[in-house]
């Protein structure tokens, strides 16, 4: 064999690793993205029933719109933070989450996703 040809296949499987770990970097980010923004609308859709029901309008119970986001979280199995922005006009939800390179050990590593959701208010 070569010298040339053996350079080449040494070439042809680093850059294979490294688009296999980068996609796999990429499906953990986007994971993280998806269930970030799930949990948010979860927890954009708890209304206060009692005020709606009352007809006193559609209000988002701001404790249980946390809750509905976190319990989103843990049944998707990662961790993450759950607030209301400082307005109470949205819920803000970070996940992180962790992903381990296959060919390229030191490329192991964790990615953030951000989701959120407007809690809107009809009165």
């Amino acid at each position: 064999m070569s010298v040339f040809a053996l350079v080449t296949i040494v070439a042809l499987f680093a850059v294979a690793a490294l688009v296999y770990d980068g996609a796999g970097r990429l499906r953990a980010l986007t994971h993280a993205e998806g269930v970030a923004h799930e949990a948010a609308r979860a927890g954009g859709q708890a209304i206060d029933a009692g005020k709606a029901i009352a007809g006193e309008g559609i209000t988002v119970d701001r404790n249980a719109a946390v809750a509905a986001a976190r319990t989103y979280l843990s049944h998707a199995g990662v961790s993450g933070t759950v607030r209301v922005s400082e307005d109470g006009g949205s819920l803000e939800v970070t996940v992180t989450e962790s992903y381990r390179a296959v060919f390229l050990r030191g490329a192991s590593g964790s990615v953030t996703g951000h989701g959120s959701a407007d809690l809107v208010y009809k009165g």
